[in-house]
């Protein structure tokens, strides 16, 4: 293990030293500060991106939320990196990338499992034809390249406005970013309801950031915010399923939907849950009770999956529609089919939810009225389902939140006590699923 640190580090002090050679190019009309974080802490894959576009004659920095997050001792996800480079010059230069985006393109260089984003400058709207909005002002094709100042000032927030040069080892800041940092306040560049019209996303990643950073939001920032989040309904639900993910399973869920329903945002998000928390005070304790227990697992790392808090997020709507249903001369069983089918029909039409979740959220549910069954024959089926953990997990938040559901989930924790359960057995592929059934016969 030591000869493949060391291995690794002679690599990472190799690209340093050969980015080091470049010369760098930083303007004058910036804030040019040392950084207080060690170079070391960077990504040597992002490093050795840059050294290729700086040995191709570009220029590149590293830039936004990596830079944010190393001057707040946070360890970033993800480093991406900006360049005078335009996507098909990056792609050339680096043979395993791939160019993504229709609405701004970008390039992701493929390191294994590992990307690293590059992004060419931006420029100003207006600068030329390549740019469309729609008529509420949303940005809908904006493939405009620019200098480094203007990329600068198409960022969202001051304090992702931040370039750092690997060669000086230095943060150029354009604006404010670092002493809001400082101050622990979350400002936007420019006037405020113009950005969030050309992309209402941006309200979202403002209580995201309010919720992960712990920051103030300034008040210029947040004034439109309450009037301009209808703009939600606008924007596509795969982006939208993304944001969502991000708010809720970044290990800060529970903040996240406070600033939501603080910042008036969850009706525009999600209509049909805020109008049913409104009329109905047992539907949000079990949804906070979800998002703590994300986040908590979370912080422990372990496992988590986007579909535990959807199955929260909407099982009083299911019931809701379950028992319309009801009224009809259907049986249980197709009562419930049929409302679990016109609830995430719908949240698909909203979120563009994976068939892999929704098939996962199917499960949980269905399994709760097979929990409340605790005969022999039904017991022994259940405990062998492979969301029969998740279903018991649910079971345990509904009755924490307040639904009497006569001790089943006491019942449960005592059986797996007496009778510990296996782990389900996992096949990645169906070539290993079908051997194994064929070894059995």
């Amino acid at each position: 293990m030591s000869q493949l640190k060391r291995k690794w580090a002679q690599h990472w002090e190799s690209l340093c030293h050969r980015f080091s050679k470049k010369s760098s190019s930083i303007p004058l009309n910036a804030t040019i500060s040392s950084s207080s974080f060690s170079i070391q802490l960077i990504n040597p894959h992002a490093i050795e991106v840059l050294n290729g576009l700086v040995n191709k004659n570009y220029n590149a920095y590293l830039v936004g939320g990596c830079i944010r997050d190393l001057l707040l001792n946070i360890t970033p996800k993800d480093f991406d990196i900006t360049t005078n480079a335009h996507p098909e010059a990056v792609r050339r230069i680096f043979k395993r990338s791939r160019m993504i985006g229709r609405r701004f393109r970008l390039v992701h260089v493929v390191f294994g499992r590992e990307i690293i984003e590059v992004s060419t400058f931006r420029g100003p709207h207006h600068k030329n034809n390549n740019h469309s909005e729609n008529d509420h002002g949303r940005i809908l094709r904006d493939n405009v390249y620019g200098t480094m100042e203007e990329d600068a000032l198409r960022r969202d927030f001051t304090i992702n406005a931040l370039y750092y040069d690997v060669h000086t080892q230095q943060v150029i800041d354009f604006f404010t970013g670092i002493q809001d940092i400082e101050a622990k306040r979350l400002k936007l560049l420019g006037d405020p309801e113009t950005r969030y019209r050309e992309d209402p996303v941006r309200m979202l990643r403002a209580a995201r950031f309010a919720a992960k950073l712990d920051f103030d939001i300034d008040r210029e920032t947040e004034a439109p915010i309450r009037t301009l989040a209808p703009l939600l309904q606008q924007i596509p639900g795969a982006r939208l399923f993304d944001e969502l993910i991000k708010l809720l399973l970044g290990g800060y869920g529970l903040k996240a939907w406070h600033q939501l329903k603080r910042l008036n945002l969850l009706p525009s998000l999600m209509q049909d849950t805020a109008l049913l928390i409104h009329n109905n005070s047992q539907v949000e304790p079990l949804i906070l009770l979800a998002l703590q227990s994300t986040d908590t697992r979370i912080a422990q790392k372990k496992p988590v999956t986007p579909a535990f808090v959807l199955v929260a997020l909407f099982w009083h709507a299911m019931i809701k529609q379950y028992e319309k249903f009801k009224k009809t001369d259907l049986l249980d069983d197709e009562a419930w089919s049929l409302a679990e089918m016109a609830v995430l029909d719908e949240q698909c039409q909203r979120f563009s939810i994976p068939k892999r979740f929704t098939s996962f959220i199917r499960d949980v549910w269905g399994l709760q009225s097979v929990l409340l069954d605790r005969s022999d024959k039904n017991v022994k089926q259940v405990t062998k389902h492979l969301r029969f953990r998740a279903a018991y997990d649910f079971l345990l938040l509904r009755e924490e939140s307040g639904e009497s559901l006569k001790g089943a989930g006491e019942w449960w924790t005592q059986y797996q006590i007496k009778h510990p359960i296996p782990a389900p057995v996992r096949f990645k592929n169906k070539k290993q699923r079908f051997f194994k059934n064929k070894g059995r016969k």
